[in-house]
């Protein structure tokens, strides 16, 4: 999946004529606390709710000091890099542009998110473990070979180190519900299972966190 399949069309971009006012009201309408401003095709930047409460509502956007960056993604650039430039400046839209910095449309947290959602295994039936192992240990191979040994198979995989860079968590998600047999080989291996999960029980608490997440952004 690529920046340019996963643009909205729902949100048109900010004129620099626009005022604060303005924009405010559009950002109140989607739930978004930023929006990029547009001159025909150019990309001048992205302004955010703060830049906005911090300036008179009636003054032009187009004048306003930013504090952002002129943060952006090609519309080639995988899914990865869209979430990691969101995550970096913390944004709930990110402009797209093409290969001459023309802009494309914008994407949404929101929409990545569900997006997120879908893919990736997450929709398969099964289960989760955490597991802990020395940085120096840790090999992903083991770990997805470790499962199928038990008629099993890995179908995503989340990869954290520790602060002092020691040891290593790694979060999967596996496509059996019963995953005693394949807790007890981890342990066998020298892993650390710190948890795990049936979704059945998880599903539920997953649920929770991203609603009281989206309330949260749309505060």
């Amino acid at each position: 999946m690529i920046a340019e399949e996963l643009i909205t069309d729902s949100i048109v971009p900010l004129r620099t004529s626009d005022t604060g006012d303005e924009a405010l009201g559009i950002m109140a309408e989607f739930y978004v606390k930023h929006l990029p401003i547009v001159n025909n095709t150019q990309l001048l930047g992205l302004v955010s709710e703060d830049d906005l409460l911090h300036h008179d509502p009636e003054e032009p956007v187009g004048a306003m000091d930013l504090s952002l960056n002129r943060p952006y993604v090609h519309s080639n650039d995988h899914f990865y890099e869209v979430l990691r430039m969101m995550a970096l400046h913390q944004l709930s839209v990110i402009p797209v542009v093409d290969e001459e910095d023309n802009y494309l449309g914008l994407i949404t947290l929101e929409d990545l998110l569900q997006h997120f959602a879908r893919t990736g295994g997450f929709a398969e039936p099964g289960s989760i473990i955490v597991l802990e192992t020395s940085k120096r240990g840790y090999s992903l191979a083991e770990i997805a070979r470790i499962v199928e040994s038990e008629n099993a198979s890995v179908l995503n995989s989340f990869v954290g180190t520790s602060p002092d860079g020691s040891t290593v968590e790694v979060t999967i998600k596996i496509n059996a519900h019963n995953n005693n047999a394949i807790l007890a080989t981890f342990e066998r291996f020298g892993y650390e299972v710190k948890a795990s999960y049936r979704e059945d029980e998880y599903e539920d608490v997953l649920k929770e966190r991203f609603d009281s997440f989206m309330a949260y952004m749309n505060v």
